[in-house]
């Protein structure tokens, strides 16, 4: 780890001399690391920590990053960092979709001392009079909004009608959601008020699941006995993420909608206040009776704290409220950061958090093989349960901390649902406490560890620990979907019917099954059943299954409809691990600008991905479900040939004007040709539509043939 510090280091032309600073670039780079693992989970809608855990994370980042004198440019908050989801269409906003400024009790200035919530918003409006040229006793109103506990969500309208949801994204590129969102009924698909059908306006708002919406979700995945979902802004944001959104009218996910990023042609009001009735009045769901304007700072922070009382009453889940200047015409004038802007801050609840005592930390083992820390507490009550085990997140984390064995810890719950351990009392630090010493043999089959980036991971397959979780994400409904088994019944088939592998789960017999708990000869068949079904389901599943690492269920796809079939998979593995140039250059080029044969797959990510399938463990997992009858085949979507699209490759940009991208990728895999997400001189076509970027540009630059839909369709004979 050290030496790739220094590396980096020296490419900042500064190489320190002194253990000091060797220390400090040390924690850096593993804060870094800590902070963009934890956005990339808090995109992907699985929040590892609370927003104040990743809050302590970054002011000590930006601390330290100041004390070593990085150029600001360098820093995380100058690339809102976040990865898009796999097998999405992205599309950059036309106006940014940065995060905002927090208000927050972890706030400290320069000598260590906590700075009062008050203090910070006066601060914030102060300065912000002082960039407008506002005097000190001028009025500079606000307009207060809860804030919704959700994703952000861009709507784009054209003479009132819906044409394109994207995603927040990175801040700078989203990922498109039409289809999700039109099938989830979450927002109007036309909104109808005077001058909005003349001309084109970018809506933007928060998609959220309403809480009884979400109990009625888990109770049915509790009775088919499916792990339920953390919490509702987890599950929206997996399930609008869904690819295929059949079903998604059923589950009830709203919006609300609150700004207007831009707009042609329309008229819009001049106040923030202002628009949020101009929106309820065009027909979008808008909190009219739960935002106030303010022109005294000091009632709007009155307002914020009086409101966190009313969060039990409200159907939908609120974790601060957003402060905005109420007047619109100086948004463009105040600008902001490369990680928030400057016309509003948002205020954050203050978590319940309770003090404990640490009675030991155990070591958990993840379907992957990852190590993971657990704290096992003296109970306590925060947020309506009681709490004996709680986060740590990771090793780096505990080590940052400093948290030990008889410590008394403060606990709270990241989005008040996952207990996590986010400081120490040191001054109740019992004598004799020492740190913790991160194992360097599994805790349960006592492998040696391996280390990767911030965590630890047992190498072994035959872990029972990793048997245990790699079955039950096996039998899941996002990998081989066998119906009927769920966690309990995984649980009881590894105990009493001896099951270890995925291929064990084939040879079960009704008869077998009907002798557990809970188990009648009726279910155990309908087991069978769905066993049998999944034997059909084809390699991309299988692989998914399998839990390997950096596969998920775009990998998996790309993986299966490239090699076609295990047995290519697992020959090229062996080539890949044998380090053979030219197989690994196809397929993973060491030079990040360049792009393998497999849409998104980076060098390190292969690295790991190929070595797994290469194991002797994985060849064998292989080689028993083929025995059992399971299709290792890629299922192969029905093609038809077209002349004038078989064997040649398109590449699809901006966004066309009745097809989506995904329904034109299909059409032309469908008539043999390949689609590739980059631009290079074996492009034989790129098809651009509105707003198409860089490739088009890229295209024109290289002499490519361009193409609009009418000509795509044209080519594919279906004028």
């Amino acid at each position: 780890m050290r030496s790739r510090i220094l590396r980096w280091y020296l490419i900042a032309m500064t190489l320190p001399t002194d253990t000091t600073s060797i220390q400090a670039y040390e924690e850096l780079h593993a804060l870094r690391a800590q902070l963009e693992h934890h956005e990339r989970a808090y995109r992907q809608g699985n929040p590892e920590i609370s927003d104040s855990a990743f809050d302590d994370l970054y002011d000590r980042y930006q601390a330290l990053a100041d004390e070593l004198g990085i150029p600001s440019d360098e820093r995380l908050d100058q690339r809102p960092g976040a990865e898009h989801t796999e097998g999405f269409d992205s599309i950059e906003h036309r106006v940014p979709m940065l995060s905002l400024e927090k208000v927050t009790p972890n706030r400290r200035d320069k000598d260590g001392a906590p700075v009062p919530l008050g203090q910070q918003l006066e601060q914030w409006h102060v300065r912000r009079k002082k960039e407008l040229e506002r005097g000190a006793d001028d009025v500079l109103p606000v307009v207060v909004e809860p804030k919704i506990d959700g994703i952000s969500v861009s709507l784009l309208y054209e003479h009132g009608d819906l044409v394109r949801a994207v995603s927040r994204g990175d801040g700078k590129r989203g990922d498109v959601i039409t289809r999700q969102v039109v099938e989830a009924d979450a927002v109007p698909v036309g909104l109808r008020s005077t001058g909005i059908t003349t001309g084109r306006v970018e809506i933007r708002g928060e998609l959220y699941w309403p809480r009884p919406a979400f109990d009625a979700y888990n109770r049915e995945l509790e009775t088919r006995g499916e792990r339920v979902i953390a919490n509702p802004r987890n599950g929206c944001a997996g399930l609008i993420k869904r690819k295929d959104p059949t079903g998604l009218r059923e589950v009830g996910i709203r919006s609300f909608l609150y700004q207007i990023a831009w707009s042609e042609g329309v008229t819009v009001p001049e106040r923030q206040s202002e628009v949020l009735r101009w929106l309820s009045e065009s027909g979008a769901d808008v909190y009219l009776s739960e935002f106030s304007t303010f022109d005294d700072i000091r009632d709007a922070l009155a307002f914020c704290e009086g409101y966190g009382a009313r969060r039990e009453q409200l159907v939908y889940d609120i974790d601060g409220m957003v402060i905005k200047l109420d007047e619109l015409d100086v948004y463009s004038r105040l600008g902001g950061t490369g990680h928030h802007p400057h016309w509003g801050i948002a205020y954050k609840f203050p978590p319940e958090r309770k003090a404990t005592k640490l009675e030991r930390i155990a070591v958990q083992v993840g379907k992957s093989g990852k190590l993971t820390p657990v704290a096992e507490l003296q109970p306590v009550f925060v947020s309506g349960t009681t709490v004996s085990r709680a986060s740590l997140h990771n090793f780096v984390e505990l080590r940052r901390k400093d948290v030990r064995v008889g410590d008394t810890v403060w606990v709270e719950k990241a989005g008040e649902i996952i207990p996590q351990v986010v400081g120490v009392l040191p001054d109740r630090r019992p004598a004799g406490a020492v740190p913790f010493v991160p194992p360097s043999k599994c805790p349960t089959c006592a492998s040696p560890v391996l280390e990767e980036d911030i965590f630890v991971f047992c190498p072994n397959p035959a872990c029972p620990d990793q048997i245990r979780e790699r079955l039950k994400h096996f039998a899941s409904r996002h990998a081989m979907d066998i119906d009927g088994l769920g966690v309990v019944l995984v649980e009881q088939v590894i105990e009493r019917l001896g099951v270890r592998s995925p291929a064990d789960l084939y040879s079960l017999t009704s008869d077998q099954l009907a002798q557990l708990e809970r188990m009648g000869q009726k279910s155990a068949e309908n087991v069978v059943r769905g066993l049998n079904a999944s034997k059909t389901k084809g390699l991309a599943r299988v692989l998914l299954g399998l839990a390997i690492r950096h596969v998920g269920e775009t990998m998996a796809e790309d993986l299966a409809s490239h090699f076609g079939h295990a047995d290519e998979l697992l020959a090229f593995a062996g080539r890949y691990a044998a380090g053979e140039h030219d197989a690994i250059e196809r397929v993973a080029p060491e030079k990040a600008s360049e792009r393998g044969v497999i849409e998104g797959l980076a060098r390190k990510s292969a690295d790991v991905i190929f070595s797994e399938l290469n194991s002797e463990a994985v060849r064998t997992v292989f080689s028993r479900l083929s025995e059992a009858g399971v299709s290792l085949a890629a299922k192969k979507p029905k093609t038809r040939d077209v002349a004038a699209i078989a064997g040649k490759t398109f590449v699809l940009t901006g966004t066309l004007p009745t097809l989506k991208r995904a329904e034109a990728a299909s059409l032309i895999k469908q008539a043999g040709g390949r689609v590739s997400g980059s631009v290079s001189k074996k492009t034989d076509f790129v098809v651009a539509g509105e707003e198409a970027g860089s490739k088009l540009a890229k295209a024109t630059q290289l002499g490519l043939s361009i193409l609009d839909e009418a000509q795509l369709l044209a080519l594919l004979g279906q004028t």
